[in-house]
């Protein structure tokens, strides 16, 4: 758990808060911007000496600092804790540093996080961040990864990462009720290089993580064109589900660096990435 917080703690640090879901006016102590005054506004809150500049009246506005509550769900399954190669990161290892990161950037914006499986609700503070980091240093026995989003919050966040390769009811399922509730989100798909571009050949054993899944073949080279016609089946669906409820969608892998995958996701998170 140290060693993420640490490597969190120093990603985070490579990209500035800013003014992350708060740009518009709302009670908070920060200027926001004049503007005219309009029938129904109260004498107190016309800006008399900016008011004085001018022939007309104008209000001061403050910028809206009320805190946003942002759920994440790291699968943490066993699918996760792929790699190819032994000195490179698993799927696991990336979205938990993604999610720890995060969190830190959103807490020190005055933002609620929580995390599936804490059985807390979105918090802020050091205690809440050191839960979600040990939490994150926990896999789980599953095969691939179950989505359930019946406690988020209304109106709140929510950022899924996933390598989204189990049962796409679940993923459908959760997006569905996520944006019944009015809630904003992200998909966030995260694979290892060699299930993008499935550079086998000659016989070959397909054997999932968890041991639940296996396939033996003697031309392996045959099944590249239909395995990456699923895996873009499965992408379009992700990126339809995401479309239809208004989430983003974007697809990552290991061999790229954190630093991009975590502006995107900031980004997106204001609503700004496509």
């Amino acid at each position: 758990m140290p060693a993420l917080l640490a490597k969190a703690d120093a990603l985070a640090r490579t990209m500035m808060m800013g003014g992350h879901g708060r740009r518009h006016s709302g009670n908070g102590s920060e200027f926001w911007q004049y503007r005219p005054a309009q029938a129904g506004d109260p004498a107190r809150a016309i800006d008399w000496r900016r008011s004085g500049q001018s022939d007309g009246f104008f209000v001061r506005e403050q910028e809206w600092q009320a805190a946003q509550s942002v759920h994440f769900c790291c699968d943490q399954s066993a699918s996760m804790q792929f790699s190819s190669l032994k000195d490179q990161t698993t799927k696991m290892d990336r979205a938990a540093l993604l999610t720890l990161a995060l969190s830190i950037l959103l807490m020190n914006g005055g933002e609620r996080v929580s995390l599936d499986g804490l059985g807390t609700p979105p918090r802020n503070g050091a205690q809440q961040l050191r839960r979600i980091a040990q939490a994150l240093c926990e896999p789980k026995k599953d095969e691939f990864g179950a989505f359930d989003a019946a406690d988020y919050l209304p109106k709140s966040r929510a950022v899924l990462m996933s390598d989204f390769l189990g049962p796409i009811v679940s993923i459908e399922r959760a997006v569905g009720t996520a944006a019944d509730r009015g809630i904003h989100g992200v998909l966030f798909q995260i694979l290892d290089p060699v299930e993008e571009a499935f550079p086998f050949q000659g016989r070959t054993v397909f054997s999932s993580i968890g041991g639940g899944v296996s396939h033996e073949t003697l031309r392996a080279g045959d099944l590249k064109s239909r395995y990456l016609d699923r895996l873009a089946e499965r992408k379009d669906a992700l990126y339809n589900f995401a479309r239809q409820a208004g989430w983003q969608y974007d697809c990552h892998h290991t061999d790229k660096p954190a630093q991009v995958a975590m502006v995107w996701l900031f980004q997106a998170l204001d609503g700004g990435a496509s």
